[in-house]
């Protein structure tokens, strides 16, 4: 085999023309980098900042996640939610799930942690998680 202006020559002297294999690879390269793109910001696209904990644990099973930004805004799984709303919205996930995990921004007011917290009992969720970064001693 040899490499000869973009083609390669085969045995039987034919040529085989590599570009469009070229074209092929980069193409699924730049597909697979977008998704994994994709993939890497649909994890969480709310941003908190989480305090810090030394005695936290890893949650293992699938959850319910609501989240509290720093200007105390309510996320039921990714989208904005009234305290009102969480209640019903919070029911109706209740068959299929029954923990969740609260993820607050170090600069949300302790006082509507504590008022989703207590929404969450209310709708009967046995197991409420508050969620941490893990530290060092």
């Amino acid at each position: 085999m040899k490499f000869k202006y973009g083609r390669l020559k085969l045995e039987a002297g034919e040529y085989l023309n590599i570009a469009p294999l070229i074209d092929v690879v980069f193409l699924l390269l730049i597909f697979f980098l977008l998704t994994w793109n994709f993939l890497a910001q649909s994890q969480s696209g709310i941003k908190v900042n989480l305090p810090k904990a030394v005695t936290s644990e890893a949650v293992v099973e699938e959850s319910i996640v609501i989240s509290i930004t720093g200007e105390n805004l309510i996320y039921l799984n990714d989208k904005v939610v009234t305290t009102k709303e969480l209640l019903s919205k919070l029911e109706d996930l209740l068959p299929k799930k029954k923990s969740l995990i609260i993820k607050a921004d170090r600069k949300a007011s302790l006082g509507r942690v504590v008022e989703v917290w207590d929404i969450c009992r209310n709708a009967g969720i046995s197991q409420v998680n508050i969620a941490t970064t893990q530290t060092k001693e």
